[in-house]
């Protein structure tokens, strides 16, 4: 059986695509990562998704060294993915676990790679 094609290299012309840190998932960083298995991909975005789900509201609710441990946790697993814009969120509450505006300015990024998943996962 043939292997299915990676997300990032899909497309005609994909394999000469370069890192994009415009989308909510940087998909040739996850390819590479995975070494094109589409359906690792697939599992890794679902787990990541998964992870997401509610974190702005554990962090909201979270002491400070649980923010921080949340924080590193979230950032190590975005940058795994290619969600850079949410590891570097993840990073700026890290180093200032008690500013709550940071966390629910993270709030729609997160939405919007949780959608961006849905979208490409399908």
């Amino acid at each position: 059986m043939a292997q299915q094609a990676s997300m990032a290299f899909a497309s005609p012309g994909g394999e000469k695509s370069k890192p994009s840190r415009k989308r909510p998932i940087d998909l040739v960083h996850l390819t590479r990562e995975t070494y094109g298995n589409r359906a690792l991909e697939t599992e890794i975005l679902s787990l990541f998704s998964r992870q997401t789900c509610g974190i702005v509201d554990r962090l909201l609710h979270a002491n400070t060294d649980e923010r921080v441990r949340l924080a590193k946790s979230l950032k190590g697993s975005a940058r795994a993915v290619g969600a850079f814009r949410v590891a570097e969120m993840a990073e700026a509450i890290e180093q200032a676990p008690s500013d709550s505006r940071k966390i629910r300015d993270m709030e729609p990024v997160i939405d919007d790679v949780r959608d961006y998943i849905a979208a490409i996962t399908r």
